[in-house]
């Protein structure tokens, strides 16, 4: 998987020169196969590469992490994932993980080392951030978000399970835009609907779909622009903002789409 400008080497590749990445790049089963969420694993590629960080994925040989196998009460399914899973990246000597998905993130994180796989895994806004503060991204002349509303929608596995709040907002501030918080925000934020495998399944009856409810608090903050950090969010928050009819008005990206933009990549 690569083009001219965009490199994307495998860790089998690097590991048949018998080289080793500072990152691995865990792209998750929507980075990988929905359409929508191939444009943020591309954004952040070409992000790794302006930087010239040294990363891989693993391409054929990554599966899913098992997080919605073990929200959907598959104890047994999620540890056949998750076990298969360890062995490749052990057998590769895996450090350091970077993902844009916060299930990913929350699951290699958290739940991998019970069954002894321990890595040091950061989500993609705290690395974004982290390039950011160290002045390897900025924003690029002509920044086509500057002064742009935007509200920033937090994901639960990001936010409540990790306490990681401050990093996607220092990210959107980096674009000299003005954020506009939703009432529900930070630790009483509200879930988009898609958690706790929801995504998997037909919803339970009730007045008002999550994901509209959710759609409408965004809307209501006069922004443009929706934010997201997690594929979960970014496709149940498309979703709301196409039944409350507003696609023409505002826009829902991930953070790594708004950098690659402002940075003209």
């Amino acid at each position: 998987m690569s083009d001219s400008k965009n490199i994307i080497p495998t860790m089998a590749e690097m590991n048949a020169k018998g080289e080793s990445p500072e990152i691995l790049f865990w792209v998750g089963c929507a980075g990988s196969f929905d359409d929508r969420y191939k444009s943020v694993t591309k954004a952040f590629v070409k992000i790794l590469n302006k930087v010239g960080i040294s990363f891989a994925v693993l391409g054929q040989e990554e599966s899913c992490t098992g997080d919605p196998a073990r929200r959907a009460g598959n104890e047994f399914l999620f540890q056949m994932q998750a076990m298969s899973n360890i062995q490749v990246l052990d057998g590769y000597n895996v450090k350091k993980i970077v993902t844009a998905c916060p299930h990913c993130f929350n699951t290699l994180k958290n739940e991998y080392p019970e069954l002894g796989g321990n890595y040091e895994v950061i989500h993609h806004s705290t690395f974004l951030q982290q390039l950011i503060d160290e002045g390897k991204v900025k924003p690029a002349d002509g920044n086509p978000f500057e002064g742009e509303k935007i509200t920033y929608h937090d994901s639960c596995y990001l936010g409540r399970s990790n306490n990681v709040y401050e990093a996607p907002r220092r990210v959107l501030e980096a674009l000299d835009v003005e954020l506009v918080e939703m009432k529900r925000c930070k630790t009483n934020g509200l879930c988009c609907g898609a958690g706790g495998a929801q995504m998997f399944k037909d919803s339970e009856p009730g007045a008002k779909e999550i994901n509209v409810e959710r759609t409408e608090e965004a809307i209501d903050t006069g922004a443009n622009i929706i934010a997201s950090a997690c594929p979960f969010c970014l496709t149940m928050l498309a979703d709301g903002v196409k039944a409350k009819d507003k696609e023409s008005e505002v826009k829902v990206f991930d953070l790594a789409e708004l950098i690659a933009k402002a940075e003209d990549l």
